[in-house]
């Protein structure tokens, strides 16, 4: 554990008995990408996948901070929360900016593991991190919502029963701002004439897919709230999104710093453990204190996300922070194991794997600092 929060800890444990039934081995067995249909089950059955549902729909009423914990539980435990965790972060735009009717019609059954969301169409191949540069479209007609176009990096696609999706309802050169013109929608995906997933593989195990629609229909109540305010209603799930990736890399670190300093201390070389060597011992108390750094930002961004005040820079640094330290914490355990470092039975080289996505995504850690440097400290716009 990095930062000392008692608060939390039957939280923590409660997690952690969850995650023990499913331990290295399990994971190993589902690469390269395989679903783990019995871990999310087991999840959902605790109670915790349907943490952030409020306990009038049968949730359980958890703030962000909480989920947060959860998240990076699963990750220190050496599992891999990237199968269920989109189930967090898309939560944020469905209850704040959705329907009393979407609320009603889905968050029960999210609750209780009959209804699954987990695919988050937003982006495709021609926009990636430039997200009001994308195509796909939705046309009102008179039985709903006709869309076309192409999702890319939609992760969990094969394995969601909805989707949040981002589409444009009015074409870019049309909109006075970029961020305009946009419409976010919620709909069951299942059996869905037109609408094709193909799965991509990739070098982690992280069920990602790209989606394709082609005069696929929706129902006119998919909408959330406004039509063409789709962008600012998405916002809160990727605030939400960087938070929840910044604790699971700081499980991550955790993990791969436990086995490092466990291995340090039992592997003797001349006669002496080799944690005693300062070109072992020093990498890893450095990572400790990039992760115990990163671990403050989430806390602070987390709460701020939970009292409704404006967050995006510091669920910005979160990630950033995080996903850096839980990187050099990778390396750290990867020298230090040598050459059982890269043995599958350790899992180092899984957990090596799993965490370098996060310096890339959801966001690259370049964009981060431009947006930092734009607007935090007011610096000319770099893109």
């Amino acid at each position: 554990m990095l930062t000392e929060k008692p608060e939390f800890d039957d939280l923590r444990s409660g997690v952690r008995q969850v995650c023990a039934a499913f331990d290295g081995a399990y994971w190993r067995g589902l690469e390269p990408d395989s679903y783990p249909e019995e871990f999310v089950t087991a999840l959902t059955e605790a109670g915790y996948l349907g943490a952030l549902v409020p306990e009038e729909f049968g949730g359980g009423g958890a703030t962000l901070t909480e989920a947060s914990i959860i998240l990076e539980e699963i990750s220190a435990s050496g599992g891999n929360p990237s199968a269920c965790h989109a189930q967090m972060y898309v939560m944020g735009t469905l209850l704040r900016h959705g329907s009393p009717a979407q609320k009603q019609r889905y968050l029960p059954g999210i609750a209780d593991g009959s209804l699954r969301l987990q695919a988050f169409g937003v982006t495709e191949p021609g926009a990636g991190s430039e997200t009001t540069r994308i195509s796909t479209r939705a046309e009102l007609v008179p039985e709903g919502w006709r869309i076309n176009g192409q999702k890319i990096w939609t992760s969990r696609a094969l394995y969601s029963d909805l989707m949040l999706l981002l589409a444009r309802t009015t074409p870019y050169d049309e909109c006075a701002k970029p961020t305009e013109g946009l419409s976010a929608f919620i709909f069951d995906m299942r059996d869905l004439p037109g609408l094709t997933i193909n799965p991509i593989r990739t070098m982690i195990n992280h069920n990602t897919t790209e989606v394709f629609f082609d005069d696929v229909v929706i129902p006119a109540d998919a909408l959330i709230g406004d039509e063409g305010r789709g962008f600012r209603y998405i916002l809160d799930g990727m605030n939400a999104e960087r938070i929840l990736i910044a604790s699971e890399c700081l499980g991550d670190g955790r993990f791969l710093l436990e086995r490092a300093v466990a291995y340090a201390n039992e592997r003797e070389v001349f006669g002496r453990p080799i944690g005693a060597n300062q070109g072992v011992q020093f990498p890893l108390a450095r990572a400790y204190a990039s992760l115990r750094a990163a671990d403050l930002v989430r806390f602070d961004a987390a709460a701020r996300y939970d009292r409704g005040e404006k967050c995006a820079a510091e669920a910005n640094m979160a990630k950033f922070l995080a996903s850096e330290a839980s990187w050099a914490a990778a390396n750290a355990s990867l020298d230090t194991h040598g050459g059982f470092g890269f043995a599958v039975e350790y899992d180092i080289e899984r957990k090596f794997r799993e965490t370098r996505l996060y310096q890339v995504a959801p966001i690259n850690n370049n964009l981060v600092l431009a947006y930092l440097g734009q607007h935090v400290l007011g610096l000319p716009k770099s893109y």
